[in-house]
């Protein structure tokens, strides 16, 4: 969830049957809601649009991805708003891609006046969409004080600004509960430290032992939280208060994945935290 100025701020599929899944119809279907007994709409997108199976050695792929570099003070916002320790790097100690994945690293090191190194990249400014199924196949991190995400904000080229654009975080762990995740939106009036939200814990297993999808399916008026092929939350208008605004219609929103270290979200590294920490992010895809 980012919190404050981030903006400034189910199935596991083979690499291998990518080509298989191309323009197959949407189909429709209700479910029982995890919470309540009421319908929920679950919209099952397998048109592939965009993806980074992070095959090739190295960085990223600089047509897909950007880095975001610092802790926030040249933008204002020390601490990215968040109280982060984290200085966000482009080096290969930090955002590197090998061995079929994309590994994000945070270090406890010296470095330009802080404690802690790790790495965000982002879509901005390279791809961008309104609605669809966007997901990533990750294992987590774990230690106290960590917090991996895996989130979008919305355009702001035309000079909204957060939380006016909106965020819709499709997972945020806590490094030192990992059994669970966190799926919110933010918007106006529903921001910070009173997002939109709900937890999922996994019925048996760790996210940092195992490979999870995390993903969203989000469309006019809903957007619905996966974790591997379990639909634990929906979030629509509905769940705004009455001076609360909805943000996520018609604007194109883009992609970003991170390892913060500290903040308001998960605490702070004690004495009990392991560095470094990596998060193994698979693969990224999006469909329409």
């Amino acid at each position: 969830m980012k919190y404050l100025n981030r903006y400034t701020r189910f199935n596991w599929i083979s690499k291998s049957s990518i080509a298989m899944m191309a323009f197959v119809c949407i189909t429709l279907l209700g479910i029982t809601s995890c919470e309540n007994d009421e319908v929920q709409t679950v919209t099952t997108l397998t048109n592939l649009v965009w993806s980074d199976e992070f095959d090739t050695d190295g960085a990223p792929d600089a047509t897909k991805w950007s880095y975001v570099i610092g802790n926030g003070v040249a933008e204002g916002i020390p601490g990215w708003g968040n109280q982060e320790l984290q200085y966000y790097t482009d080096r290969a100690d930090n955002v590197v891609v090998e061995d079929g994945m994309l590994k994000i690293i945070a270090k406890q090191e010296p470095f330009m006046g802080f404690g802690y190194t790790s790495g965000r990249i982002t879509t901005k400014g390279l791809f961008q969409q309104t609605y669809g199924r966007f997901e990533a196949r990750i294992k987590l991190p774990w230690s106290k004080g960590l917090w991996p995400a895996f989130w979008m904000l919305g355009d702001d080229s035309g000079g909204a600004e957060w939380p006016q654009i909106g965020e819709i975080d499709i997972m945020e762990n806590k490094g030192s509960e990992p059994t669970i995740t966190h799926g919110s939106v933010h918007g106006p009036g529903y921001f910070g430290g009173d997002p939109i939200t709900k937890t999922y814990e996994l019925p048996s297993g760790r996210f940092d032992t195992e490979f999870h999808v995390f993903g969203v399916e989000w469309g006019p008026n809903y957007i619905n939280y996966y974790v591997d092929d379990v639909l634990f939350q929906q979030i629509t208008p509905d769940d705004l208060e009455d001076d609360d605004v909805w943000v996520f219609n018609n604007n194109p929103f883009y992609m970003i994945l991170n390892v913060a270290v500290g903040g308001s979200f998960p605490g702070f590294p004690d004495a009990s935290s392991v560095f470094p920490q990596t998060m193994y992010v698979d693969y990224v895809r999006v469909y329409q």
